[in-house]
């Protein structure tokens, strides 16, 4: 699978009005066309001009690693403790 690069608007109101309306669309997430996977690619719009959608969006990425990192042990110790 590869990588899509979709590129951003060059101007900061630009992203900043393309970051706001995805998050306004997902907070409408429940109509027909828009969904709520909307809010979390709005922040990431908006991550590049604002601090605080930044720091939003990087802890939100370490709480991720985390849980992956935690689930692997978790099933390989499960994996091991079935095989007996």
């Amino acid at each position: 699978m590869g990588v899509i690069s979709v590129p951003f608007p060059q101007s900061k109101a630009g992203r900043v009005a393309v970051g706001a309306g995805l998050v306004a669309g997902g907070c409408l997430g429940f109509l027909p066309v828009l969904g709520f996977w909307m809010v979390p690619l709005g922040l990431v719009v908006l991550s590049h001009d604002f601090a605080v959608a930044r720091r939003i969006r990087r802890k939100t990425g370490v709480k991720i690693a985390r849980w992956g990192l935690n689930y692997q042990k978790w099933r390989q110790k499960n994996k091991a403790s079935n095989k007996r």
